[in-house]
């Protein structure tokens, strides 16, 4: 799905592009990497890192349809797992830059058990790490550019991210 708006995007020849990825709590890793790769050519996206299984890597997958667009990716503390792993992808390899707000550091990969009482438990069973080997979890990933949003900000219907991310991109 994410591929054909890529297709429809580039079609519409942009100035720029911004992907706001604020609030966005994270999904699939798969999705994570599948999104990345309309940025990232070729290249390791994201590696998860386990003590039991070791390490493995996931590259960037079919053509690059984005990677020539000046790109800004918009982050905050609600930016979180699969969100924060596009985010560092395309930081680590300059495709884009980051405006906004730590992200929330959720760069962990857990298993829930269920036990025959019931209950359930959840362990921690990897970690994911940018292409440039930044630790996503409880680190999170910190913007290039740092612009708040206040509670004033959102009540007033301003979003200073976002002006700051479309001047970012006029100046380009």
């Amino acid at each position: 799905v994410f591929k054909n708006i890529a297709r429809e995007v580039v079609a519409a020849n942009p100035a720029g592009l911004i992907l706001d990825l604020r609030n966005n709590s994270g999904g699939f890793l798969q999705t994570a990497v599948d999104v990345a790769s309309l940025w990232v050519d070729n290249k390791l996206v994201v590696s998860e890192r386990s003590r039991v299984e070791g390490e493995k890597k996931y590259f960037s997958q079919g053509q690059p349809l984005l990677a020539l667009l000046p790109a800004v990716v918009l982050v905050n503390g609600g930016s979180a797992s699969s969100a924060e792993i596009v985010a560092g992808a395309l930081q680590d390899y300059g495709l884009a830059r980051l405006i906004g707000e730590k992200t929330f550091g959720k760069g962990s990969v857990q298993l829930l058990e269920e036990l025959s009482d019931g209950s359930s438990v959840k362990f921690t069973v990897a970690k994911w790490y940018t292409p440039h080997d930044r630790s996503i979890d409880k680190d999170g990933i910190s913007p290039d550019e740092e612009v708040k949003l206040t509670p004033e900000d959102y009540s007033a219907d301003k979003d200073p991210q976002l002006e700051r991310a479309m001047e970012y991109l006029k100046s380009r």
